[in-house]
């Protein structure tokens, strides 16, 4: 089993579901992690963002491609 790491920081819902949908149809194996807490009513996702991909690293540069392009 490969290791994951945490690759990039997403900073919405919107971005985390059109980034998890694009390295699906790549076969890009991840895990999205989000920082909403039930208890604090996910008031560190305002202050870290939605939350952040984690993959292996071996996959990190298609990743950041995949989020640079949303972006522009």
């Amino acid at each position: 089993m490969e290791k994951y790491e945490r690759i990039a920081v997403l900073d919405d819902e919107v971005e985390a579901e059109i980034v998890d949908s694009q390295l699906s149809q790549l076969d890009i194996p991840h895990i999205m992690v989000c920082y909403h807490d039930t208890i604090l009513d996910g008031i560190f996702q305002g202050m870290k963002g939605w939350g952040h991909v984690e993959a292996p690293v071996d996959y990190r540069d298609q990743i950041l491609t995949v989020i640079k392009d949303l972006k522009t």
